[in-house]
């Protein structure tokens, strides 16, 4: 028997209009199905072997129970079936359901990983009937720079002039440097001639992906001047990413900085080193995070993640995100299992007399939409 304490709860939980506080287009073309089950794998790019499929994995399963009933299926529709109707449907009618029925208010949307392909903030809101707020990447607007052969002694200007027209209408920036040197690097802040050298060889050199680790600390430091909250890639990513040297512990040099200590820090996605993010969101006032991404790839087993990320970090530092990107399935799914993994654990707890439902009640919206809020000064 279910106890009504857990049927209010899932009742409250599923009527929560979410803040996804980091999130990227869907997709904008039709895919075949082989590029789709590329994008249920957030480690390899590769094609997947034709002796297996991506749908055979958590996050296939979870696409397969949650998403079919969206497009007219029943329940664990098989694999073929789902991707018939998906392929009948189009891309515009399946990411306006699937956008529309994750229940959420405001995505807060990164645009600088292949923005061509994907929705752009406004494509967001209209797909999905909500509010759209953009994320700056620092990343994308400094390699923007050495593209306009911006020459060495400007760059630190230009850049902090990009920035600050960048950030008139953003709510937050964000830094991926854990793919580009991981956090085994010095943290500080580097000095003027530092960064001209830097750009000055990387723009001679023809630019590209930056990955110079003197820019890479200037556009992070340059991003806390604007006193926007910083988001900073941590934990899961694809293997482009040393996953160990992802670790959020090893921020600790750049967060006890008087200046980083001023502006909220977001570590994102944190699994499977969300214990360690918790732990850091506890010892330092102005830092928070979430397990969005990995909520989706665990699929069922979100329930136990979610519960370890709320072992430690106090309530107020945690936030909802998908990190959705491409499949629309995605965005969906990821409210679908934060909803699912809330209401299980938080219910549990009600249950057994641990919480109460008012607590419980009040700290779901909390952590889905309350310290979004307030973070990014969205109310």
């Amino acid at each position: 028997m279910v106890e009504l304490s857990a049927v209010g709860l899932a009742e409250r939980v599923a009527s929560l209009p979410l803040i996804d506080h980091h999130v990227h287009g869907a997709f904008t073309g039709e895919l075949g199905r082989a590029a789709f089950e590329v994008h249920l794998n957030e480690g390899s790019p590769d094609p997947v072997p034709a002796w297996m499929t991506q749908f055979d994995s958590q996050l296939g399963f979870a696409v397969r129970r949650w998403c079919a009933p969206l497009l007219d299926l029943p329940a664990h529709a098989p694999a073929d079936a789902y991707w018939a109707r998906r392929t009948e449907l189009g891309v515009v009618d399946v990411t306006r359901r699937l956008l529309r029925a994750a229940g959420v208010s405001d995505w807060l949307v990164d645009t600088g990983h292949a923005a061509g392909a994907v929705l752009d903030p406004a494509g967001v809101a209209t797909a999905s009937g909500g509010v759209a707020h953009e994320i700056v990447r620092l990343e994308s607007l400094a390699e923007q720079l050495a593209a306009d052969g911006v020459p060495g002694r400007e760059y630190a200007d230009e850049f902090g002039s990009r920035l600050s027209l960048a950030t008139r209408t953003a709510v937050g920036v964000k830094s991926v440097i854990a793919y580009r040197s991981g956090f085994t690097v010095d943290l500080s802040r580097p000095g003027p001639r530092e960064v001209a050298d830097a750009a000055r060889r990387w723009v001679d050199a023809g630019g590209g992906r930056l990955v110079d680790t003197g820019l890479l600390r200037h556009g992070r430091h340059a991003a806390v001047g604007t006193g926007l909250p910083l988001q900073i890639h941590t934990g899961l990513g694809d293997r482009d990413l040393d996953l160990h040297r992802a670790n959020p512990v090893l921020l600790l040099d750049l967060l006890r900085l008087p200046a980083v200590a001023a502006v909220p820090v977001l570590l994102l996605h944190c699994y499977p080193y969300h214990r360690e993010a918790a732990y850091l969101a506890q010892a330092f006032p102005n830092v928070h995070m979430d397990v969005g991404l990995a909520l989706n790839h665990v699929g069922v087993r979100s329930r136990e993640v979610l519960a370890e990320s709320v072992e430690l970090a106090p309530f107020a530092k945690l936030l909802y995100s998908s990190d959705a990107w491409g499949p629309p399935e995605l965005h969906h799914l990821g409210a679908v299992l934060w909803r699912r993994a809330v209401t299980a654990t938080f219910g549990a707890w009600v249950d057994d007399g641990d919480w109460s439902l008012a607590d419980a009640e009040r700290v779901a919206a909390m952590m889905g939409r309350g310290n979004a809020e307030r973070v990014y000064r969205l109310a």
